[in-house]
């Protein structure tokens, strides 16, 4: 990797997802490729799942960032394959969404009918209440100790 992909990447660490503003798009692992060529920066991402809404939304921000830094020539490209998995999460992401609220992927299961750990008391006698959370990549549950609803981040 050149220096200017290395600042580009740099500058991309810090673009936040707009549906869970904690976890960056590098947190995330749909940040893939950064390339600068002939004074072009190409840019490719990985939706957590295809159709995702957010990714109009986190190309706009990538836009924008790049924008802030000076960058004008930019292309975005979107790819499917390989699917997005949740192993690409970093930890130090599946642990700010803990502190946020939300449940982080655990490969035990992908979505459990109980037994996924409350981020808010860390109690693992939890049940299911709906397979689709806020977003599609979430499940919703609820604590039966500390009574709390969550999100579970579901693994892909």
């Amino acid at each position: 990797m050149n220096k200017e992909e290395q600042k580009i990447w740099s500058i991309l660490e810090q673009v936040s997802d707009p549906e869970i503003p904690v976890l960056t798009i590098h947190d995330l692992g749909i940040l893939r490729k950064v390339s600068w060529q002939n004074n072009m920066a190409e840019i490719t991402i990985t939706p957590t799942y295809n159709g995702c809404p957010a990714m109009d939304m986190i190309s706009a921000n990538i836009r924008l960032a790049m924008a802030e830094h000076g960058y004008r020539n930019i292309q975005i490209h979107s790819q499917l394959s390989p699917a997005w998995t949740t192993d690409w999460m970093t930890e130090s992401g599946k642990e700010k969404l803990k502190i946020y609220g939300i449940a982080p992927p655990d490969r035990k299961f992908s979505i459990a009918k109980d037994g996924v750990a409350c981020p808010h008391c860390s109690s693992t006698k939890t049940r299911l209440l709906s397979e689709f959370g806020s977003t599609a990549c979430k499940a919703l549950y609820q604590c039966d100790d500390c009574k709390e609803p969550f999100d579970y981040f579901k693994c892909h």
